[in-house]
């Protein structure tokens, strides 16, 4: 007796189904670990191979960091939305670096691990005065950030806490000169280099810094 087509089709569509499952069933989360860290390995010479930066290497700290933003900021760089302004020499590297990940798998597989790595916390807190900084921050920052920089993915900020005082202020007069935020395409980048306009001078970033560095720090 000849099947019918129906039968055919019901068994192509089995023996796929078959097919398909066999490398997720191998997939274990050891093994998927396992390859994320391998994705991860590159950015272990300049972030530290628990994210937690390299101040000497102007490389910011990743740990703990909201995957979400990490996967959008590297998307940026790929896509030459970051790192393409002349001053930007340090997000030039970065431009380079991310060529290593071979698509958006491997975006999102890189973002996902540094997210879970413990957060770092500053070792050195900056110098500044916090009450004038607790102010400015509460004013300017803390609406977006979080009132103790721990950042707000709802909003697309990301975690300030934990991030050396030299990036933390590249990175305001790169927002503030033009040099990141211009792309029209990345929204929240535009909307932070509006709000960096809008501080007076260096001293009290330096304050509001200072007040950055106290917070997630042990009590």
């Amino acid at each position: 007796m000849r099947p019918s087509n129906r039968h055919v089709t019901l068994s192509r569509k089995i023996a796929l189904v078959s097919l398909i499952g066999v490398p997720w069933a191998m997939c274990s989360p050891a093994s998927l670990a396992a390859d994320n860290a391998t994705l991860f390995a590159p950015c272990v010479a300049c972030h530290g191979s628990k994210g937690e930066g390299n101040a000497a290497l102007h490389a910011p700290a990743i740990a703990g960091q909201e995957a979400a933003y990490l996967e959008r900021q590297l998307h940026n760089f790929r896509n030459r939305r970051r790192g393409v302004h002349g001053s930007d020499v340090f997000g030039a590297q970065m431009q380079a670096a991310v060529t290593t990940l071979a698509d958006d798998a491997a975006v999102t597989a890189v973002a996902s691990f540094a997210a879970k790595l413990p957060k770092t916390v500053t070792a050195t807190p900056a110098r500044g005065n916090l009450h004038n900084g607790r102010n400015l921050y509460n004013g300017t920052c803390g609406a977006c950030h979080g009132g103790a920089a721990e950042g707000n993915p709802a909003l697309k900020s990301p975690r300030l806490a934990g991030l050396d005082a030299d990036y933390i202020k590249r990175q305001f007069v790169h927002f503030r000169d033009g040099a990141r935020g211009t792309d029209p395409q990345d929204t929240p980048g535009r909307q932070m280099a509006m709000m960096a306009k809008t501080l007076q001078t260096e001293r009290d970033l330096d304050d509001i810094i200072a007040f950055i560095h106290q917070q997630g720090r042990p009590k």
